[in-house]
């Protein structure tokens, strides 16, 4: 596929050959160069309010650069610094993983100890529950790419069923830290014993720990159990994540913001 790039990123990529990793419907595409990262989607504010974020984050948690940012005709590019190391569902992490799990571990609490005082993006629940309203309201829930459970017999009417539902049954408790947004296995990056990155930031801010958490949980479960990927690891649970965070797991707040997340 050919793209018709902005000078202004352009002159970073020129005619360097690239890959193309994935392409959405929604129309977005992401180009891996050999030591850049560009992501092409349709504009909105809150493109503008990653790459702030993503700036503000340096020198904080590993991030990728902000190499180059450009709004045109109505989409976004952003180009960034390609992180290195492996994602962290390659074979030999879901094989090791006692190894996997202390460096997930590791790299929850680095977003832990980020002071959010000045933290440029507020991710709490009512700021969730109101993109969660804007994406049924424009049609960009994929109720196709959901879990089977969530919607249809046994589960919501529609996305709209849920959506009340949420705003129906909010955790009492909000405990506020820098949240990825997104933390699966596929997002963060880890080499030579150690996390080397965290990408795919588009939902990162101020927000609840649990929802890393779920999410975190959610992945590590289809990881193993081969609903990524086909293979099944034996001997191994998404529980054992709560013996390394050494915290009690709550299992409502679990399913709560896994929920939440099919509305993403």
């Amino acid at each position: 596929m050919e793209f018709i790039l902005p000078d202004n990123i352009k002159r970073y990529t020129g005619d360097k050959p690239f890959k193309t990793d994935n392409i959405g419907m929604s129309g977005s595409a992401v180009l891996e160069f050999e030591n850049m990262v560009l992501k092409i989607e349709n504009y909105r504010e809150t493109n503008d309010k990653t790459v702030e974020v993503m700036k503000w984050l340096v020198e904080k948690i590993p991030v990728p650069e902000v190499m180059a940012y450009e709004v045109s005709d109505g989409k976004s590019y952003l180009l960034m610094s390609k992180v290195e190391g492996k994602m962290s569902c390659d074979e030999y992490y879901l094989e090791n993983p006692d190894e996997l799990l202390e460096l997930l571990c590791e790299a929850l609490e680095m977003l832990w100890a980020v002071d959010i005082s000045e933290c440029p993006r507020d991710r709490g629940l009512d700021t969730e529950l109101e993109e969660a309203f804007y994406r049924i309201e424009n049609g960009l829930v994929d109720v196709e790419n959901t879990m089977p459970e969530t919607f249809g017999e046994g589960g919501f009417e529609n996305p709209m069923a849920l959506y009340k539902w949420l705003c129906e049954n909010k955790p009492k408790n909000y405990e506020p830290v820098l949240s990825h947004g997104d933390f699966c296995l596929p997002n963060v990056f880890l080499k030579d014993g150690k996390v080397a990155g965290f990408i795919d930031l588009g939902d990162t801010g101020t927000g609840d720990k649990w929802r890393d958490i779920a999410l975190l949980y959610r992945s590590l479960k289809w990881n193993f159990d081969g609903t990524f990927g086909g293979k099944v690891y034996e001997n191994f649970s998404p529980d054992m994540l709560f013996d390394y965070l050494k915290i009690t797991p709550d299992y409502q707040k679990l399913r709560y913001y896994i929920l939440l997340d099919e509305l993403f």
